[in-house]
């Protein structure tokens, strides 16, 4: 195979072709570490590499593919994966973006990192985030800024951000990130690849920092950001199901994509929040995607959801009821003092060891406690607002969603209006699976996008629509700045 090709393949083509020895994991490793030298310089995504210790792993699996029958072979036999930062990898670091943890060295593996290597994939490194993954831009003063490998002056978002940017260059075949926000969805979607957010609970967060506690268990998702639909749910069904250290995890409820019969399938289309506008290109692209589904046989019907509105304070007070004691104060301060408003003035003036989203936020952690019945109120809300959708999608209904209200933004720009990431918070709080699914690029060549949502443990039916959107909007796109 070239090299080119390689680097464009599914990870279920590529275990296929090992099988056949149509390529070799060596080749398919070398391939991949021959594109991140070359891409990351410009992004920044893989902030630590393990390229010796992958080639020799590599070789040992092409030894293995040598001398066993092809279907004795783990899944992901020979393929190359990343993660991010904030998940544990043995030997690898695991700073989660904060200074205070610049030299912490991971001696495990987190769960889902662990069990990627037992299907067989070898990890190549870690790549960056946000500070705490507690932001949309991923930067903080441990591993510096990201960039978009579509244009490099804009977002590749957080707090996975180096995962979407690493696997959006072509770079990595699998990428496993983390979501509490959005932080899976909005980097798959800035930088033109598949991301999904499972259902909460559906997989283990174990090894996790900062550690997902109490109810976080399920609003915090593990999941995989992909170039290509099909390997969704395979990774899902490696790395899903209790470790028997979480104690909200759920059993799997994973069927087949194929076998899911999309002319009884209704795809809503509530076209915003109500609270911020979509950009023209963007609500275009969420049409082409109802189109796309009405000629599969699909039932479209569009309706706007009133509560949707109230997102962020939905979002922020279930959050708030559903954590530890611990505050996200204190784990910025990893163990030490902090005060928010002395180092925003530093940081002001490039003197913090903090970033500003970090310390804005250890401000609004705030709101809710002071809000007091408000608040209760709130997340009452939230619990009706998920009666309320679950009750309109059925066993056999997909939300379809805008990803943000625009393309990826310029470095910065999120900051000026901070709160546009509740596109994809409310589903957290709600613990519904979400797809994030690339629906080609605008006019500047910049990814757009939607959302596919569906009630709770219904991640096969959003990963059967990404598939045929794929199959019908093309999917992933290479970056065109960034040529094979």
């Amino acid at each position: 195979m070239r090299p080119e090709r390689i680097l464009s393949s599914s990870a279920v083509g590529l275990v296929g072709a090992i099988r056949r020895r149509e390529v070799t994991s060596t080749e398919v490793v070398e391939a991949h570490i021959s594109r991140i030298r070359r891409v990351n310089p410009t992004i920044n995504a893989l902030v630590r590499d393990r390229f010796d210790e992958a080639l020799r792993e590599a070789r040992a699996a092409d030894e293995k593919a040598a001398s066993v029958h092809p279907d004795d072979l783990p899944p992901f036999h020979g393929i190359p994966f990343t993660t991010k930062d904030a998940l544990r990898a043995a030997g690898m670091p695991n700073t989660s973006g904060l200074w205070a943890r610049r030299d912490v060295l991971a001696t495990e593996d987190a769960t889902a990192v662990k069990r990627l290597k037992d299907a067989g994939a070898i990890l190549l490194g870690v790549t960056n985030i946000s500070e705490l993954c507690m932001w949309m831009e991923s930067n903080n003063k441990v591993w510096g800024r990201t960039n978009n490998p579509y244009d490099p002056t804009r977002t590749a978002g957080g707090s996975s951000g180096g995962e979407g940017a690493i696997v959006g260059a072509g770079a990595s075949v699998l990428g496993l990130g983390s979501d509490v926000g959005g932080s899976i969805r909005m980097p798959a979607f800035f930088n033109g690849t598949f991301g999904h957010k499972p259902t909460g609970g559906l997989v283990p967060n174990t090894g996790h920092y900062p550690p997902a506690v109490k109810l976080h268990q399920r609003y915090v998702t593990t999941g995989p950001i992909v170039r290509r639909a099909e390997d969704l749910m395979p990774f899902l069904r490696i790395v899903a199901g209790p470790d028997g250290v979480e104690e909200h995890n759920i059993e799997p409820k994973l069927g087949d994509p194929a076998g899911v019969d999309l002319s009884k399938v209704t795809a809503w289309v509530v076209p915003d929040n109500g609270l911020f506008a979509v950009e023209d290109e963007m609500a275009g692209a969420q049409e082409r995607a109802a189109r796309a589904l009405e000629e599969a046989g699909v039932r479209v019907e569009r309706r706007r959801i009133p509560a949707l509105k109230r997102s962020l304070e939905i979002w922020s007070a279930m959050l708030h009821e559903g954590g530890g004691d611990e505050t996200f104060t204190d784990l910025m301060a990893a163990g030490g003092e902090l005060r928010p408003l002395k180092e925003i003035g530093k940081a002001l003036f490039g003197r913090s060891n903090y970033t500003l989203p970090g310390l804005f936020l250890c401000l609004l952690e705030r709101v809710p406690a002071l809000l007091g019945d408000r608040s209760k109120k709130s997340v009452a809300l939230g619990r009706e607002l998920r009666a309320e959708i679950e009750s309109m999608l059925g066993d056999d209904g997909v939300l379809l969603f805008p990803s943000y209200p625009s393309v990826a933004p310029k470095h910065h720009a999120p900051l000026l209006v901070p709160l546009k990431w509740t596109y994809t918070a409310i589903f957290n709080v709600l613990e519904m699976p979400v797809t994030q699914v690339p629906m080609g690029l605008d006019a500047r060549g910049v990814p757009l996008g939607v959302q596919v949502a569906a009630k709770n443990a219904g991640d096969t039916l959003t990963i059967a629509v990404a598939l045929e959107l794929e199959r019908r909007a093309g999917g992933w796109t290479p970056p065109p700045r960034l040529p094979f």
